[in-house]
């Protein structure tokens, strides 16, 4: 609240000083009170290319660049010391008062570029300055380089692959954090867990037109829905999927996350702490969007049926497969000629599993040392021994598995869903987490922001996405749906890409998928 109390002061202060320092200029008064003109006008008296003022319109960017119209009037009003540039950068409430309404101060200009006296440390940072922000204006608005740091999409998409996103395919999303460490996500450089960004001033959420929404097939870059709270030392998991399997307790209070060793004792270990992420610090994960909003899914022995028609497992995607070996596999011979990844050949004894697509299956299952094959199929019910439910929706009134799962509909924007406390399970967080209501159940009745409820009407769209490589994929299946408002845009080119096995980069290059579109 208090950072938006300064901003509207601070907006205050401008236009009560803007008349008075275009008046000093030889400008009108008057312009200064018009919104948009004011701009434009003051762009001008500070002598600043037209297209700052397009950089005023990105969330995050435009507090950067008015603290810089700030300091750059200063300068044309007679400051010109680095101490009174910091003083206007921190005090604007302040001095701009003093420069509108005080005769000693007039307007004398911004400094001619050929009068510049600058040292070489003040021409550097002006030019990282205005390159970051150039930089952040571009990922915000039309593309962003991400990288894949797991095999969930093999082999459609490779660890080691370097992307450019699309955030034009289903509209920019403005930052709803904006006061953060420039080019990070949410840690910064060299720490293992400091955030990059502060939480007491954010923005609400706003999506700029874009080319579409997500369709069946696209690889989508959105925030991880689950994302909103990370154990520290154990980012890559699910805090919710540790909360079911150690004991929310334990992760809250004792700050320890508890697993069974093999010899079937309790070891614990320490969280490092809890972390709290808005949604657009959650972190970033790619899938197949498989089901969009309003249809219909279900898995039936791992191939995925959208509004009862079989969808095909995409060409490159894999299963994972369970071998009986007379001995076991060369794992160099399988990388050299089917591009098999060593480490997902895991061998003991005289059996074997790996995920393999379609056309290395087929081959591998004729090697004369292959004694039987077997595609994984997990059935209903294979979750039901133990003590929590990995599979969403987590709840023991639904027995579902990766390979037989649903059915389940996808909720959509203006839909309303009967609810009843045995389908609550499926909703509940839509409802609650990403919609922001208060939910509660007592005996069968549902209470939504207080009122008994039996239906609800979504406010948003939501997807279903999962990974290509379908046993090596946390995706939603153990998590749930991926609402709109988490999505980031549209993976479109894979613009450079190392095998880490090979060496990585540059010994590793994949240059056959140099520049390559992403299918």
């Amino acid at each position: 609240m208090i950072p938006w109390l300064l901003l509207l002061a601070y907006f205050i202060v401008l236009f009560a000083c803007l008349p008075k320092l275009f008046a000093k200029a030889g400008k009108p008064a008057w312009a200064g009170l018009v919104p948009g003109y004011n701009l434009v006008v003051w762009n001008k008296l500070l002598g600043k290319p037209w297209y700052w003022l397009l950089l005023l319109l990105v969330p995050g960017v435009n507090l950067l660049m008015l603290i810089i119209y700030n300091v750059n009037t200063s300068i044309a009003y007679g400051e010109r010391e680095l101490k009174q540039h910091v003083r206007m950068a921190l005090l604007p409430w302040v001095v701009l008062p003093k420069l509108a309404y005080k005769d000693a101060y007039t307007f004398i200009g911004p400094i001619p570029s050929g009068q510049r006296k600058r040292t070489m440390a003040g021409q550097w940072g002006d030019a990282i300055l205005f390159a970051v922000i150039v930089a952040t204006t571009f990922r915000v608005l039309t593309f962003e380089a991400f990288t894949i740091p797991t095999e969930s999409m093999e082999k459609s998409l490779l660890v080691g692959d370097y992307l450019f996103v699309s955030k034009l395919s289903y509209g920019p999303r403005m930052p709803m954090t904006p006061v953060t460490f420039p080019f990070t996500h949410h840690t910064l450089p060299l720490t293992k867990a400091t955030p990059s960004f502060t939480s007491w001033f954010s923005l609400p959420y706003m999506r700029l037109p874009g080319f579409g929404k997500p369709e069946r097939g696209d690889a989508v870059v959105f925030n991880f829905p689950e994302g909103d709270t990370v154990v520290a030392n154990y980012q890559n998991q699910s805090y919710y999927q540790l909360a079911r399997m150690c004991g929310r307790k334990n992760l809250l209070e004792k700050g320890r996350v508890v697993f069974s060793a093999p010899d079937g004792r309790k070891v614990a270990f320490p969280t490092g702490g809890i972390l709290v992420r808005p949604v657009d610090k959650q972190e970033n994960y790619i899938k197949r969007c498989v089901a969009i909003a309003g249809d219909s899914l279900e898995v039936r022995d791992g191939l995925v049926y959208v509004n009862g028609q079989p969808q095909p497992l995409p060409g490159e995607g894999q299963y994972a497969y369970d071998f009986v070996l007379k001995d076991g596999f060369n794992k160099k011979t399988l990388k050299e000629q089917y591009d098999i990844t060593t480490t997902d050949v895991q061998q003991e004894g005289d059996r074997a599993e790996m995920p393999l697509t379609l056309d290395a299956a087929d081959a591998l299952k004729g090697f004369s040392n292959v004694v039987s094959m077997a595609r994984e199929n997990k059935p209903r019910g294979t979750y039901g021994a133990r003590d929590f439910w990995p599979i969403f929706p987590n709840d023991p009134r639904y027995d579902w598995s990766e390979d037989n799962f649903g059915p389940l509909w996808i909720p959509k924007a203006g839909a309303t869903v009967q609810l009843t406390v045995d389908n609550l399970p499926l909703y509940r967080r839509a409802i609650e987490v990403y919609e922001g209501n208060t939910l509660e159940v007592k005996g069968s009745d549902i209470l939504i922001n207080g009122a008994k409820a039996t239906s609800y009407t979504f406010r948003q769209d939501y997807y279903w996405m999962m990974g290509d490589n379908r046993h090596r994929s946390q995706d939603a299946r153990f998590w749930g749906f991926v609402p709109f408002d988490h999505v980031v845009g549209k993976a479109v080119l894979v613009w450079l890409t190392a095998d880490p096995e090979n060496g990585g980069f540059p010994m590793g290059i994949r240059w056959k998928r140099l520049f390559s579109r992403v299918r």
